[in-house]
């Protein structure tokens, strides 16, 4: 998996790099064109630090912004509109709340010439970001994960010494056994898979995490070829991520509100039938190992 993921990154960069050098050599965002630019008919004249309003020679689009000057130079600092030419929002690299500065220069005739900030390695600049961003992401994810994961499989502990868990276990295993023939009825994999399963279907994903970690240990445990996955494995990670959801998940509980429950039959009947494909496919592709 680690080689399929750096082989992904590479090419991911190798495309992004081709892809930047093209647009360099076909000057696909014009960095060098200079615009020419007046005052509109509203403005007289322009003043360090006050808005202005300036319209792009020959067509109609009107740039209003503040007007900045020192000694050294002079800039015109707009903000998006959705009525600037393709060339100018590809500047703003999809974030519309931010501000784009134009270095103006004026002419002997009383209009000015505007340059816009030139675009360099677009591509392989977002890929980077999202790679930091992602990485960031994931570090404060398995941190997070760190208590929730103590927590319940604290309380499963709990319940396998209480006898709550061989409870649960007699009352799935007649769904179970057919699934996971491999496994003993009484093997702690039993009770781990079932507290999995009964996470997934209340929509509680991120308690069911450690509870799937969990049972693949076990399952593990009975696996005779360490260096491949048992059918077991195989059935388990199947119904793990097909899982039937009896209850709408945590996440879209709390981006819908009450309106989540308008898609709980739409949600038991996907889900109802992934699992069955699930099941189809794991048991199929068991059947075929054996056989070969």
């Amino acid at each position: 998996m680690n080689y399929l993921w750096g082989g992904l990154i590479l090419i991911s960069i190798v495309f992004a790099i081709g892809s930047d050098l093209h647009d360099l050599y076909a000057d696909t965002y014009e960095n060098d064109r200079v615009y020419q630019l007046q005052l509109s008919d509203a403005q007289s004249q322009m003043r360090n630090g006050e808005s202005i309003e300036l319209v792009l020679t020959g067509s109609d689009t009107s740039l209003s912004g503040q007007y900045k000057t020192d000694n050294k130079r002079s800039q015109l600092v707009i903000l998006y509109s959705d009525s600037l030419p393709a060339l100018w929002q590809a500047r703003f690299a999809g974030d519309k709340d931010k501000t784009l500065a134009l270095s103006i220069t004026q002419a002997e005739n009383g209009s000015f010439k505007a340059t816009l900030p030139s675009i360099v390695w677009p591509r392989l600049e977002k890929m980077m970001q999202a790679a930091f961003d992602m990485a960031d992401f994931a570090a404060k994810l398995a941190i997070g994960l760190i208590g929730l994961m103590a927590l319940w499989l604290g309380l499963m502990q709990i319940a396998e010494e209480s006898g709550l868990v061989s409870k649960l276990v007699k009352v799935v295993r007649p769904v179970l056994k057919p699934l996971f023939p491999e496994v003993p009825p009484d093997h702690p994999a039993m009770g781990a898979i079932s507290l999995n399963l009964a996470a997934n279907m209340l929509g509680l994903g991120n308690a069911a995490t450690p509870l799937g970690i969990k049972a693949m240990q076990h399952l593990q445990e009975l696996n005779d070829h360490r260096e491949s996955a048992s059918n077991s494995m195989c059935m388990f990670l199947a119904l793990n991520t097909s899982s039937v959801q009896l209850l709408p998940p945590v996440t879209v509980i709390a981006l819908l509100g009450v309106g989540a429950g308008g898609l709980f039959v739409s949600i038991f009947l996907a889900t109802l039938c992934s699992t069955i494909v699930a099941i189809i496919a794991a048991r199929w592709y068991a059947a075929r190992s054996v056989a070969t």
